[in-house]
């Protein structure tokens, strides 16, 4: 059967990829990473290392001319959480603009634009954006959802934790996928009750099967063009109208909450350790015990902002160190680097406390060992890069669902 075609966008290290083509049935035609906020352009040199420089875009997507990207079956990308608010522009009142810079609109832009745009979507973000910003709760998702349906695109999502489904780290992420009308799964959608939809028919409840939390099924509309949508979703309420599932067809949303099914094998922490002896700079020395410690205990104390304001600060304390029979925590950028942190893992050894490794980290996002070393890039950024990748396994298996419900239909 013929792979379908991919264009990955926000390709970051190649996470996308990875999943898609450990499938057998995708096959990348072109990639765009671009990072503006750095002279050396690290991740796009980690990419063009492993999957060669051919097809391969590392230029500001927001100035790549359309008609230079290839025709293909699917875009995919984990675009960054941004304010997706819109305004019309002085020339026409009907007009739409994203802010500048926002990378939302370059996505749009190219299934706008495209003669040949493509049929389905593949893409991640963090969960958060079901509930931003806290002023208009929901109003991103809402804008993103009306502009894909303004494209002729139905969407469906769900937010995944890959520990969930055995995986070994405790990441979230909302995923979304998106048919367009000219397919059939569009048309599958458009026939189902949104019950079975939801729970069984969709593509990413075949990859992660879900049960109800017995929360009815949300059902609303969201009819109002994108400006009226931006000035006015949600305005003055507490709780976003977004649960962690649904999908959006022809103007319609319906949302519930769900939680995982699953009963196979987890991977937890302990079992993606390397072996030991580790390099020594992951060591954590004995006279920084004590600032570890401070840091990852329970706080309650007065502090000073810079104003001179004063004010009781506390948090709660982290298991320290970190348990190796549970999957890990979320991995964040700031993870690399010797300085004590709170957000750092730390695990015990026979030789002492000490960090994780690159190697390990990406295993907790399921790549392939050392995909991001690499002459010229140090530790601290191949785990700043894990920070801001997908957890592979969880592209494999939507994917895999994709491709099956693209050839059921």
């Amino acid at each position: 059967m013929k792979k379908l075609k991919v264009i990955e966008l926000f390709a970051g290290v190649g996470g996308f990829r990875l999943g898609l083509e450990a499938t057998d049935k995708f096959k990348v035609v072109w990639s765009n990473q671009w990072e503006p906020s750095t002279k050396t352009q690290h991740a796009s040199l980690v990419y063009e290392a492993r999957f060669g420089k051919s097809n391969h875009s590392n230029t500001d997507i927001s100035e790549v001319p359309i008609d230079t990207i290839p025709d293909a079956d699917i875009l995919v990308g984990g675009f960054p959480c941004q304010d997706y608010s819109v305004a019309t522009t002085l020339q026409n009142s009907k007009g739409l603009i994203g802010k500048k810079g926002v990378l939302w609109w370059s996505i749009h832009r190219i299934l706008s634009e495209k003669k040949n745009p493509p049929k389905y979507l593949f893409l991640e973000n963090v969960d958060r954006l079901l509930k931003s910003p806290s002023t208009q709760r929901g109003r991103d998702f809402a804008i993103m959802l009306k502009s894909l349906d303004d494209l002729g695109y139905a969407v469906e999502w769900r937010v995944i934790n890959a520990a969930d489904y055995g995986m070994p780290q405790r990441r979230r992420r909302i995923f979304f996928i998106g048919y367009h009308k000219s397919t059939l799964p569009f048309k599958t959608l458009k026939n189902a009750k949104a019950n079975d939809w939801i729970f069984k028919l969709s593509t990413i409840s075949h990859a992660f099967p879900i049960t109800s939390t017995n929360s009815k099924i949300n059902s609303f509309k969201i009819t109002d063009d994108l400006v009226a949508l931006s000035e006015n979703f949600n305005v003055g309420e507490q709780l976003s109208p977004f649960q962690n599932t649904g999908y959006f067809i022809d103007g319609s949303v319906h949302t519930t909450k769900t939680t995982a099914v699953y009963d196979g094998k987890r991977v937890v922490l302990g079992d993606i350790l390397e072996k030991e002896p580790v390099e020594e700079e992951f060591y954590i020395p004995e006279s920084d015990y004590p600032k570890w410690e401070y840091l990852k205990g329970a706080k309650k104390e007065v502090r000073k902002a810079k104003s001179g304001f004063t004010y009781n600060y506390s948090e709660g304390s982290m298991i320290f160190p970190d348990a190796l029979d549970n999957a890990s925590r979320t991995i964040i950028t700031g993870e690399g680097g010797k300085s004590p942190s709170r957000f750092k893992h730390v695990i015990q050894t026979s030789k002492g406390l000490r960090r994780l490794t690159p190697k390990e980290v990406e295993r907790l996002n399921m790549f392939p060992e050392n995909h991001t070393a690499l002459n010229g890039i140090s530790n601290t950024k191949r785990v700043f890069f894990m920070g801001n990748a997908l957890v592979v396994g969880v592209v494999q298996k939507i994917g895999k669902s994709l491709f099956d419900k693209i050839h059921s239909s």
